[in-house]
């Protein structure tokens, strides 16, 4: 099948290009970038004036439940999620049921995304059997199968003997190992960030040197052991000074951040206890959300990550204290970095593609994808005035824990294509 996109606003800095061009793709692959193409008779059309035109949005940290934990989210459900997002690349964590510890975890998971066909899924494997911290994973086999990284993500290797002998053995495969990084004899009971806001709630908090203590440490250790080290979803300013500091030295460290961490902070949290607030690590305070908006605008953080979490109804309608951690993020991402940064210029759309899409390719060692003949066809289109209203009903996975339900956005993708395949019509998944 061929497309011709016409007219888009083309945003690559891997090519330097920011101009409007018109784009074929003909079966994978772009074949063509030029100013104008007359269209071949074999080729669908797609309006592309007054929109933008990005490689693939990647997602390198989201929960697919698949397997073991189904009525949550499969691949299949998260693929749509996906997709409807503006997403080409999702990169699943392991824990699962059983835990992605072996080859045949990861050999399940980019089979059953083949068949769904509406986003490419690499599974990250763990570190650890089971992810309890006490013996080293099939590393060597999760790698060739396809494995894009390595994480005991959820909770993290607690043991710094354990952790570096991962991250020795890692080091090995041209792989990244990415750290979850949590104290759990400091985070303990907490279920919400400690501060003014636990004290206004009556909850156990949650300090962020649980945090910041284990950032130290996977630093230190990825400077004994010359591993990459990316770290999880950070949340804390002195976190991410850490993380300037280790890049500073020229050590391989990089970090991500999610969109409620950059929008959201712990005095968002009423005493209508609205459990979609409840995530790991938690909601900081207003000015660590200021710090995390400055990295991602200065370059300090690499990534931007959704950290889908989707749960059931009845995990996230219940008391504060027992509800699960999480909220569900790949339909809203796009949308929340456009209405909050890049609209109101705050933030270039190359940097929001280096983030979304160059960046986290190049870390999941990835081929990268460019807006030039011969590069996969990988390519998302984005309408920056298109409105959404994030319901219940705008969600396309099973789940609907959304921390930004309620919320007005403007812009959104409206059209994506997977490796020449066209998974998003308009804002409605193929």
């Amino acid at each position: 099948m061929a497309y011709l996109i016409k007219g888009a606003h083309v945003v690559d800095p891997q090519v330097g290009l920011d101009d409007v061009r018109d784009v074929l793709v003909r079966e994978k692959q772009i074949v063509e970038v030029s100013e104008c193409i007359e269209a071949p008779e074999d080729a669908e059309i797609i309006d592309g004036s007054g929109k933008y035109l990005v490689p693939g949005l990647v997602d390198m940290h989201v929960h697919f439940r698949d397997p073991g934990f189904e009525y949550k989210e499969t691949i299949a459900t998260g693929s749509r999620a996906a997709a409807h997002g503006g997403f080409t690349d999702v990169a699943t964590m392991p824990n699962t049921d059983p835990v992605t510890d072996d080859g045949a975890e990861i050999r399940y998971q980019i089979d059953r995304a083949r068949k769904a066909g509406l986003v490419h899924v690499r599974p990250m494997g763990a570190l650890t059997r089971g992810e309890k911290g006490e013996s080293l994973a099939e590393i060597g086999d999760m790698v060739m199968e396809g494995a894009s990284a390595f994480s005991d993500d959820g909770h993290g290797v607690q043991s710094a003997g354990m952790m570096k002998t991962c991250m020795a053995y890692v080091s090995q495969f041209d792989r990244v190992v990415c750290a979850h990084c949590e104290v759990e004899s400091l985070s303990g009971n907490g279920v919400i960030n400690s501060g003014r806001a636990a004290t206004r709630l009556g909850m156990f908090g949650w300090p962020p040197l649980a945090e910041e203590l284990e950032i130290w440490r996977d630093i230190e250790l990825s400077r004994s052991t010359g591993c990459a080290l990316h770290i999880c979803h950070i949340s804390t300013a002195k976190g991410l000074e850490l993380v300037k500091a280790a890049k500073a030295e020229g050590l391989p460290v990089t970090c991500e951040v999610t969109p409620h961490h950059l929008f959201l902070n712990d005095e968002d949290i009423t005493d209508t206890y609205n459990t979609n607030l409840k995530m790991n690590p938690p909601l900081r305070k207003a000015s660590d959300m200021e710090a995390m908006v400055q990295g991602i605008l200065d370059g300090s953080i690499d990534c931007v990550v959704t950290d889908h979490a989707p749960h059931a109804k009845h995990e996230k309608d219940c008391e504060w204290e027992i509800a699960f951690f999480g909220t569900i993020g790949l339909e809203t991402s796009l949308p929340l970095m456009l209405t909050n940064l890049v609209l109101p210029g705050k933030m270039s759309w190359n940097r929001l593609v280096e983030v979304m899409a160059i960046n986290p390719r190049r870390l999941l060692r990835c081929n990268p994808v460019k807006l030039e003949a011969g590069s996969q066809a990988d390519l998302t289109l984005i309408d920056p005035k298109r409105e959404i209203d994030v319901t219940e009903s705008y969600f396309q996975g099973k789940s609907k824990n959304s921390a930004f339900l309620g919320a007005h956005l403007t812009g959104a993708a409206c059209d994506v294509l997977m490796a020449g395949k066209h998974t998003l019509i308009d804002g409605v998944v193929a």
